[in-house]
């Protein structure tokens, strides 16, 4: 299972940039690239409420449950 984020493809609707979204917000570009990449394990309901606020999206519109998924940060027991 995991969380695949569509930051990336909500920012391109809305034609806004890492650094036009990070100035918004107030929240750093290089959080906002781990967010957009799915490089985070969790996020705050603030920062998301300001996410969503900004590109005036709902929070299922910024993420994507895939139950078949693979996680790329599971930990495994190697």
């Amino acid at each position: 299972m995991r969380i695949i984020s569509r930051l990336d493809r909500v920012m391109a609707d809305r034609k806004m940039s890492v650094n036009e979204l990070s100035r918004r917000i107030e929240i750093s570009p290089v959080n906002i690239s781990r967010i957009r990449t799915g490089r985070i394990k969790a996020i705050r309901f603030s920062t998301m409420m300001k996410i969503c606020k900004e590109l005036n999206c709902q929070p299922g519109d910024l993420f994507e449950f895939d139950p078949d998924g693979v996680d790329p940060n599971a930990e495994t027991d190697e």
